[in-house]
């Protein structure tokens, strides 16, 4: 390993997935092409991980050289990865932040079929908290304020165009009650 590979990096997230209490992948974004190229590398390590972790009472596992913290609700496991010299408070600090955030989307119902009824929040809410492996938000209330406003502005939008292509131009002004 040459001395590069220990140097801090912003790019601190190696991937994040949600599995249901089976193992089966429910979301997953890999930020680092390198690491598990192909999908069924992919499924191979998370279900690596899964055997390790479903049954255990920690929050933190070290596997094919990462380090691993997670969380489970009923009936999902929440894993983010990072590298093995990557600190662990700074991936819990993650993990914490995606699981408040979508309690407080899902309304408090963590749980496999909330979670697969509202796939797009989900998205919106890891896509605020990390790009491309960046760390960009640790705080709930600030990535709910951001997936708030884009849930709640992109529909109107759509309602404004569909109005537009109908000739609707009464439902114009009703696109205030939509916010």
């Amino acid at each position: 390993m040459d001395s590069t590979s220990l140097e801090p990096s912003l790019y601190t997230v190696k991937a994040v997935f949600i599995l249901d209490n089976d193992g089966n992948r429910l979301l997953s974004k890999y930020y680092d092409r390198d690491l598990y190229p192909s999908m069924k590398e992919q499924k191979n390590f998370e279900k690596n991980v899964f055997n390790k972790t479903h049954k255990a009472d920690n929050e933190i596992a070290f596997l094919e050289g990462m380090t691993i913290v997670y969380k489970s609700s009923i009936d999902l496991f929440f894993y983010v990865v990072g590298s093995a010299q990557e600190n662990e408070l700074m991936l819990m600090s993650v993990l914490n932040c995606l699981f408040e955030s979508l309690s407080q989307i899902l309304r408090k119902n963590v749980e496999r079929r909330c979670l697969l009824d509202n796939m797009e929040g989900v998205f919106l809410v890891v896509d605020e908290i990390i790009d491309g492996g960046v760390i960009l938000e640790s705080d709930p209330q600030q990535v709910l304020q951001k997936v708030n406003y884009r849930l709640m502005s992109e529909p109107a939008y759509g309602f404004v165009l569909f109005d537009y292509i109908t000739g609707n131009l009464e439902g114009q002004t009703d696109k205030s009650q939509l916010l």
